[in-house]
């Protein structure tokens, strides 16, 4: 309820949740209850997506049993630890495998390699995004976060232009990381179909966002993409 009264303030008529991805099983699996308990209590408002630790004997099975119950989707999927290291691709197999077959989108955290540590920030590098990406080429993949900055690279002449022809990025604590100018750069290197709004709301409100898509220099029509029209797509909605 704080969150839809949250979307009523902020002007926002639907939103896409999920929880934290817990190591313990009976932890993830009240988690995602809950999240299922809530997009059934409030249909036309919340999409809601699967949540787990990919090193789990139970993520298999945790992903199928949510699918199944009305989520729309796996995320958000971190690698704290490890970064995104071929065990963890192993693992992510069977589950890109099920979203895959269900045309589902898969949310994975991804952060900037540089720059100062925070909690949350994981040793992920970007050859190691762009190996994830590579390896599922046919899942629709949002990466966090924008991506570490991968995005950056679609101007490279060979290949990076089709492995992300089905990856998204959101734009999820961009104000404390980049400059508003990101939006603009993104939608130029990306094409602006590509950028989903993301908040990690309760961290941020979604209005701290607005201020910042006035500033970073898109048109009316594309700030309409990025705050839902995008994300229509991707849900069919």
């Amino acid at each position: 309820d704080e969150l839809i009264n949250a979307m009523d303030e902020q002007g926002v008529d639907m939103s896409v949740i999920f929880g934290f991805p817990w190591k313990k099983a009976d932890t993830f699996k009240r988690e995602n209850d809950y999240i299922l308990e809530s997009v059934h209590k409030y249909p036309k408002r919340l999409i809601g997506l699967c949540c787990f630790d990919i090193f789990n004997s139970q993520a298999v099975s945790e992903t199928e049993r949510c699918l199944d119950a009305g989520l729309r989707g796996v995320g958000e999927l971190a690698l704290y630890q490890s970064g995104i290291d071929e065990e963890s691709l192993k693992r992510l197999d069977p589950v890109m495998e099920i979203c895959r077959d269900r045309k589902y989108p898969i949310l994975i955290h991804t952060n900037e390699p540089i720059g100062h540590l925070y909690p949350g920030k994981t040793p992920n590098t970007l050859l190691q995004i762009y190996t994830l990406v590579r390896r599922f080429p046919e899942n629709v993949i949002v990466l966090a976060h924008w991506g570490g900055g991968i995005f950056f690279y679609n101007l490279l002449k060979k290949e990076v232009k089709e492995s992300l022809k089905n990856v998204f990025f959101d734009t999820a604590a961009s104000p404390f990381l980049y400059d508003p100018a990101i939006y603009a750069i993104a939608a130029k290197l990306i094409g602006v179909d590509k950028i989903l709004f993301g908040t990690d709301f309760p961290l941020l409100k979604p209005a701290r966002y607005f201020k910042e898509l006035e500033k970073g220099g898109l048109s009316s029509d594309e700030i309409n993409a990025v705050c839902g029209g995008n994300a229509e797509k991707i849900w069919l909605l």
